[in-house]
């Protein structure tokens, strides 16, 4: 009995395949589309796709043209074709506002843009779009069922900007480009003061600002330094038992040494 299961699978197998040929190149939009939702339920998504490309066209304007553009664009999501779902769910939503799915779809239209997102080495414009999206998303329906996976999101994409503006900052730093480096970290700390990256973007900071002094001229290793205190008083007031406070620490007996020297 075992040995004939398999068999009876690839039959049945077979025999679908076949049937699925002859509906693809059927003229029948009806079979089409019942053929089509068949193989959606059952998650065989890349072979509805083929058959919603044949469909749409000959139900545009009719009763059943909201379902399958919704279909459609929902099968592209589950496989991963996030450019073209988003583009289409955007679509469902123009189209049909007022829709049961139409929250639905603009959740899964940001999802695929927050998809898209690229590792934070590279060009952010995805991530940024994504973020907008989801935004968008939450305002519009703020009590929905998707708001917190949305809100994760969010909070993913953002910390992932944050990573690129630090990475930045501290690009400068590590090719001993002080004063640049000091600058984008003002602007990171200013642009994500609640940032999981702010213990490190103020501690580099201090210590750009120290390199940066304690290599310049004479008349300016004073006034450069003693804005390096500062940065240093700032680091330990609101991370006084932090991860660079050791560090941050050395760096400032060094400092009180050298001021030492033109007292």
């Amino acid at each position: 009995m075992k040995k004939t299961i398999p068999v009876v699978l690839a039959v049945l197998t077979l025999a679908s395949c076949s049937e699925y040929q002859k509906i693809l190149k059927s003229e029948d939009m009806g079979a089409k589309y019942a053929f089509a939702d068949s193989l959606y339920d059952i998650g065989k998504y890349r072979k509805s796709l083929k058959l919603w490309d044949q469909i749409v066209p000959s139900y545009r304007g009719k009763p059943q043209a909201e379902r399958i553009m919704f279909l459609n664009a929902d099968a592209l999501y589950q496989v991963g074709d996030y450019y073209l779902s988003g583009y289409q769910f955007d679509r469902f939503v123009s189209s049909y506002p007022d829709s049961q799915k139409a929250e639905e779809a603009q959740y899964k239209a940001a999802m695929s843009y927050a998809a898209l997102s690229p590792n934070y080495q590279l060009d952010q414009s995805e991530t940024e779009k994504g973020l907008d999206q989801l935004q968008l998303f939450i305002t519009a329906y703020p009590e929905s069922e998707y708001a917190d996976d949305a809100s994760d999101r969010i909070q993913e994409l953002s910390v992932k900007l944050q990573k690129k503006s630090y990475e930045i900052a501290k690009g400068w730093h590590k090719i001993m480009d002080y004063p640049t480096a000091i600058a984008a970290f003002d602007d990171f700390l200013s642009d994500y003061p609640g940032s999981p990256f702010r213990e490190a973007a103020l501690f580099y900071k201090f210590d750009s600002q120290y390199q940066y002094g304690s290599k310049s001229i004479n008349v300016l290793v004073k006034p450069r330094l003693n804005e390096a205190i500062e940065m240093y008083e700032t680091l330990i007031r609101y991370f006084p038992e932090g991860e660079y406070r050791e560090q941050a620490d050395a760096l400032r007996e060094d400092i009180d040494a050298i001021l030492e020297n033109y007292s």
